[in-house]
């Protein structure tokens, strides 16, 4: 069993606005915390500034919080967040594998399913550290990053396969704004957060185009329902779809107006184009527009109906009109609902 030292060394992998929050959180829970940002240059800008001017301005960091480019910062780890974007992830762990070590502790929080490979963020961890022992887990559950960093009280979930893993991180996380809820089904936590940023750009396609509160309820409702066929298909369970990691997080995503997600599909409702709109986000990241391949990739591969996802994929890879997307969505054929 991993034992934990009464102060661990806990670096945060990725310096975007949820690692940056992450970070922030675990400082005011007295944490010293070391965030690893992809390059010198990017923690320099940290450093010099004071806070993330990029990703999270207005959030000064504390003294206890270090900003780091160098890969070697991550061998006295005990514990790892990854919160690098999906598209990164591989190439990261390649570079960072060299200075890593059995028993170190790796939690991701990325949000997203590897295109090509189709592959869950903890098993392209696992795939780029094979030969080490490292307990590989995920956090997810409705999280805005803004939101975290101010201290509000936020709920999510943290999954490991050995349920005393979760227990300490459930302990390293919590504090008087952060509550962990601890489970077992990695596979359940992962395709939650990740497929909920499919549906969620759904739902900022329905309000760009005006469409008000039913349109949203029934929207979230089968969405939930499209998740849950696949993550069960996978190997995740029921109750955890229906939990923070799954509905709590998709009810957040598509209605709260951080979800950058949502505003991606707000800005395609309203008839602008993908390439703008993705350059409009100034560096920040949409998981969902890359998700979206990868989802349907996972449905087609257990034979799964994903309706919702499907339409996504017409609007964002071929430039479908949102309305004729709808359109189709509402005269499929009838069904019963369970």
């Amino acid at each position: 069993m991993t034992i934990l030292p009464m102060a661990p060394k806990i670096v945060v992998l990725g310096s975007g606005a949820w690692g940056t929050a992450i970070a922030l959180s675990l400082a005011r829970n007295g944490r010293p915390v070391t965030i690893w940002a992809h390059s010198a240059e990017a923690a320099k800008e940290i450093v010099d500034a004071g806070e993330n001017v990029l990703f999270l301005p207005g959030f000064p960091l504390p003294p206890s919080i270090t900003v780091t480019g160098d890969n070697a910062a991550v061998a006295p780890a005990d514990m790892m967040v990854s919160v690098v974007p999906s598209e990164f992830l591989r190439l990261t762990f390649t570079r960072l594998a060299p200075h890593l070590r059995s028993g170190q502790i790796i939690v991701s929080a990325t949000k997203g399913v590897e295109n090509g490979t189709l592959l869950r963020m903890t098993q392209v961890i696992a795939e780029n550290t094979a030969g080490l022992s490292l307990p590989i887990g995920a956090l997810s559950g409705p999280s805005f990053a803004q939101e975290v960093a101010h201290g509000q009280p936020t709920a999510v979930t943290v999954a490991f396969e050995e349920p005393a893993i979760a227990g300490l991180v459930q302990r390293e996380f919590s504090s008087e704004s952060l509550r962990l809820y601890t489970s077992t089904d990695v596979i359940g936590v992962e395709l939650g957060g990740a497929l909920k940023n499919v549906i969620a750009i759904a739902a900022g396609i329905a309000a760009g185009v005006g469409l008000g509160h039913n349109s949203a309820a029934g929207l979230i409702t089968r969405g939930i329902a499209e998740i849950t066929r696949l993550a069960v298909a996978c190997g995740g369970r029921r109750e955890t779809l229906a939990g923070l990691s799954g509905l709590g997080d998709l009810v957040l995503t598509c209605t709260g107006s951080l979800s950058r997600n949502r505003t991606v599909g707000v800005a395609l409702g309203e008839g602008r184009k993908l390439p703008e709109i993705l350059a409009s986000l100034g560096g920040k990241v949409a998981e969902g527009v890359l998700t979206t391949h990868a989802a349907l990739g996972l449905a087609r591969r257990q034979r799964i109906e994903m309706p919702i996802a499907e339409q996504m994929e017409l609007i964002l890879e071929k430039g479908k009109d949102p309305r004729e997307a709808i359109k189709d969505l509402m005269l499929r054929p009838g069904k019963h609902e369970h």
